[in-house]
């Protein structure tokens, strides 16, 4: 039977995936991971329903593949501490833009809801711009 994940849950395994360094990435190899984690061994479909886990593991593939090389070592701890702050400044800066943006995301929800907009008309397709180009050859 599947485990309902928590949101509790969900930060465990995002986490677990984020830092991922066990060999092969599979979704197995994650159930079989964050079992240890979470208490008890969640299906790879209860993991991959869940938007924020499949985003995660997405990106570390997408970054396995791409071949992202880690960062040099700082020269000295002072460096490192420098590099520590501003990566911390960086992530509450960005924190703050997805708390921003996700505060307008609620709101144009509301009046979409309040106007009676429907979810197909918010989904329909940018006009096309004809921007009168010629073709030559």
């Amino acid at each position: 039977m599947a485990k309902h994940l928590t949101a509790n849950d969900v930060e465990v395994v995002v986490n677990l995936i984020r830092g991922w360094n066990e060999g092969k990435l599979t979704w197995d190899a994650i159930c079989d991971s964050s079992a240890q984690l979470i208490g008890k061994r969640p299906s790879r479909q209860s993991l991959n329903a869940n938007q924020n886990i499949k985003d995660a593991y997405l990106a570390k593939k997408k970054g396995h593949k791409v071949g992202v090389s880690k960062p040099s070592q700082p020269s000295s701890l002072e460096v490192a501490s420098q590099r520590i702050d501003n990566l911390q400044a960086k992530v509450y800066e960005l924190e703050e833009k997805n708390r921003v943006l996700l505060e307008r995301l609620v709101k144009w929800q509301y009046n979409a809801y309040k106007y009676g907009l429907q979810e197909h008309q918010l989904n329909e397709p940018l006009p096309y711009i004809d921007r009168e180009r010629t073709e030559t050859k």
